[in-house]
Order: structure tokens, then C-alpha cells, then sequence
């Protein structure tokens, strides 16, 4: 799951990355308004952490400008400016969730678990696809309740794959999901990761659900 860091604090917007990769999230950071506007305009995200106070403009811009764009990404805003009057107004304007600071990052980090649910898997924490069950609270998964032993990455990718299952993904979006931009245009990655998966995924017994789309991409699907 990839997360962006929209704070200016330098010393806090390490200690949420550094908690939130123990916990298995691709983290970025923007500490300014301009560098969050660029973030959010090129990338996608699963959850959005937004201070609404920045140098360079004001948070809210940030989240106005999400939604005028339509983006799916989840935004929960983490600010100092503890009055009603903020927090009204940035839920009106979209915000899933207002945690004023100071706060626990272990609250921060149910917190983002609680909107990733909503947002992807209408607020289930066990997701079924056929005889596949994935556990994003044990980050566990099994075939016909046969335990199927995946890495941190085809788990990821697993994860990505039934969050958007029966839509087209393509390379590029699955690369920038899982590795960000390090990559450069190399996919073979992807290949063996989803090789391995699928050869996981069918000998627990499980059908084969990734679907090569040529010059495509892939979907997952039972069809």
C-alpha cells in the first residue's frame, strides 16, 4: 500500500514514515505545497496524510484540488489547527478523517488501515474472490483454506491485483504502485512476480485469475 507524507515538519514526517514502513507501507513525502501539488498530480496513492498548514499555500487547496480531479486516493488530514471550524471544513470538502496533532502513530496507523478498507474493500478487513481469501489485518492468504505462502512483494501485488480486480491495469501502473518511479521502464520484475503468484496461487488449487492482456497489461478475473 503506498502512502503520501504531506508534512513540513521534518522530524514527524520521518517518524510516520519510519513506523508506517515497519508496517509494510511504501512511503513518499512532500514538504511543501508545490512539491505535494506535483506528488498528487503524477501519482496515486492509497492514503493521503495532509497537513493543512504548509509553506507555499494551504493544505485545503490540496484536497480541493483532489477531488476537482476526481482522484480515488483516501485523505486523512493530520494538523495542529485543532478548531471545529477546520475540521468541518475538511470533511465537507472530502477528508475521510481529521487526527489532530499530537496524536499515537499506532492511532495513525488504524487510521489509515480503517480508510484503506472503506475505500478499496468496503470496509472489510477479509477480502474473498471466488476460493481466495486474503487477510489484510494478518496480511495472510489462503486457497480453500489452504495457507499459500507469499513475499512481502506478491502479496503487494496480490493485494493490487483484487483491489482492482475485472479493470485493466497496466505495467506501468503496477510498476509505479509497487516500486514507485525505481524501476525506469523495467518490467521485468513484474514478469517473475507474477509468474511466481500465479504458479503459488494454482498449485494451492486455486484457478488462474491474471489475465495477460496484450500490449496491455493484466486483469484479474474468474472469466
Amino acid at each position: 500500500m503506498k502512502i503520501l507524507v504531506i508534512e513540513d515538519e521534518k522530524a514527524l514526517s520521518e517518524s510516520i514514515t519510519g513506523y508506517l514502513s515497519v508496517h509494510e507501507y511504501k512511503c513518499e513525502t512532500a514538504g511543501d505545497y508545490q512539491s505535494a501539488i506535483e506528488k498528487i498530480e503524477y501519482n496515486s496513492y492509497d492514503c493521503i496524510l495532509l497537513d493543512i498548514t504548509l509553506p507555499g499555500g494551504d493544505g485545503l487547496k490540496i484536497l480541493e484540488q483532489i477531488k476537482e480531479d476526481n482522484k480515488p486516493d483516501g485523505v486523512l488530514i493530520i494538523s495542529a489547527r485543532n478548531s471545529l471550524d477546520d475540521k468541518i471544513k475538511g470533511l465537507n470538502l472530502g477528508a475521510d478523517d481529521y487526527l489532530p496533532k499530537p496524536f499515537h502513530l499506532s492511532e495513525l496507523n488504524a487510521r489509515i488501515a480503517a480508510i484503506i478498507r472503506r475505500k478499496n474493500f468496503d470496509g472489510n478487513s477479509i477480502i474473498r474472490f471466488e476460493n481466495l481469501c486474503v487477510d489484510t489485518q494478518k496480511k495472510s492468504v489462503t486457497v480453500k483454506d489452504k495457507v499459500v505462502e507469499l513475499t512481502k512483494k506478491e502479496y503487494e501485488l496480490l493485494l493490487y491485483f483484487v483491489s482492482n480486480k475485472k479493470r485493466l491495469i497496466s505495467k506501468d501502473a503496477i510498476a509505479e504502485h509497487l516500486w514507485g518511479n525505481e524501476m525506469g521502464g523495467n518490467f521485468d520484475f513484474i514478469y517473475t512476480h507474477i509468474k511466481n503468484l500465479r504458479k503459488k496461487l494454482m498449485d494451492a488449487g486455486d484457478a488462474d485469475y491474471i489475465k495477460s492482456v496484450y500490449g496491455m497489461g493484466y486483469k484479474f478475473t474468474c472469466q
